[in-house]
């Protein structure tokens, strides 16, 4: 059985230059979204929500593959849309007062109906405490200017920054919500390793 990489399939989305921000074209896909507020570091719903995002992603993914469809593809990245009455203060890496969108990718024949067969399953299991604010939705992002940042979460603020100033001087203004797709392992990589993918949308 052949196993799909989206992330390589999708390499424009999920692996954009260190060196430089690129502007892509994002298309509508599906997500698994849970909704929460705070800092990722210190909110406890940030953690539930993704106690609760995880298993139901790695279910469906094994629904898939045991099932008819007979289908494997490896689990996508975390991400999240992230925006606050004050963005100023979030490029300056204070998220205490955000809100965000935790996200996960899935492929085109995921459907609303397996979504609710794997909700079900996972509810047997671990009865995440976030599972019932698990919806699936379509969402289109458009334009947008991108780039890789490669270290902590807390020294992204030039980085967005760039961003921002490339979307100016591109004669294009910001809209939508700032995102970020989080590549990589932060149990096992070093900080100084970490690598997110940074993302404004733009018009």
């Amino acid at each position: 059985m052949k196993k799909t990489d989206y992330k390589k399939k999708l390499k424009h989305i999920y692996k954009p230059s260190t060196k430089k921000v690129d502007i892509v074209e994002l298309p509508q896909v599906n997500f698994l979204m849970v909704d929460g507020e705070g800092d990722p570091i210190t909110s406890q719903s940030f953690s539930d929500a993704i106690e609760a995002r995880f298993p139901l992603a790695y279910t469906l993914k094994f629904m898939v593959k045991k099932g008819d469809m007979g289908i494997d593809y490896g689990v996508l990245p975390l991400e999240a849309l992230w925006w606050a009455d004050n963005m100023s203060a979030f490029a300056m890496g204070n998220k205490d007062t955000c809100k965000w969108t935790i996200m996960i990718m899935q492929p085109p024949f995921i459907s609303k109906e397996m979504v609710e067969i794997a909700t079900k399953e996972v509810e047997k299991k671990k009865e995440p405490i976030s599972l019932p604010l698990v919806r699936f939705e379509s969402f289109k992002e458009g334009k947008a200017a991108q780039t890789m940042h490669i270290g902590p979460f807390s020294e992204e603020g030039p980085t967005i920054e760039k961003v921002h100033l490339f979307i100016e001087e591109n004669g294009s203004r910001r809209v939508g919500k700032h995102h970020e797709i989080y590549l990589s392992d932060i149990r096992r990589a070093a900080p100084e390793k970490w690598k997110t993918v940074t993302r404004q949308p733009m018009k």
